[in-house]
């Protein structure tokens, strides 16, 4: 009986250790990178990066050129009207991912001086990407794409 126990006792312990050892695991990453300007376009990207966003991942959020005008404050109406079926803008569901658990949202390290502006002219939250960061982040064993 007491091997019985001993016996018992590891195998609960050691489905302790791999219990914690799965969710100590990191959730995988998703990088999406965006430059379109079509609000539909812009619109499925944030669709598909929030449906990756709840199924566990981890998003990564590149704009660039038009897509950079999602991060904008004062961004156009393309970027913030709402769109069928749901009446959803493309910069709506895109702070929503902000939300979201390990979620990073950047402009490119171009978009900014492109402008001639700084980052005050950004949503608080989106930060710009610094390309060595970005280059690492795609290239991450673990990394999904998603253009």
């Amino acid at each position: 009986m007491t091997r019985l126990k001993t016996i018992l006792a590891n195998t609960a312990a050691a489905l302790c250790l791999c219990a914690g050892a799965v969710s100590a695991q990191e959730a995988p990453k998703l990088v999406t990178i965006l430059t379109e300007a079509a609000p539909q376009t812009q619109l499925m990207a944030m669709v598909l990066t929030l449906q990756a966003a709840q199924q566990g991942a981890a998003p990564h959020v590149l704009l660039c050129d038009a897509g950079g005008d999602l991060a904008l404050k004062d961004a156009p109406k393309s970027a913030t009207a709402g769109q069928p079926p749901m009446d959803v803008s493309p910069q709506g569901l895109m702070q929503k991912i902000m939300t979201m658990p390990g979620a990073r949202v950047e402009v490119c390290a171009l978009y900014l001086p492109g402008r001639g502006q700084g980052p005050e002219i950004l949503l608080e939250g989106v930060g710009v990407a610094k390309p060595g960061a970005m280059a690492a982040a795609m290239m991450a064993a673990d990394a999904r794409m998603s253009f």
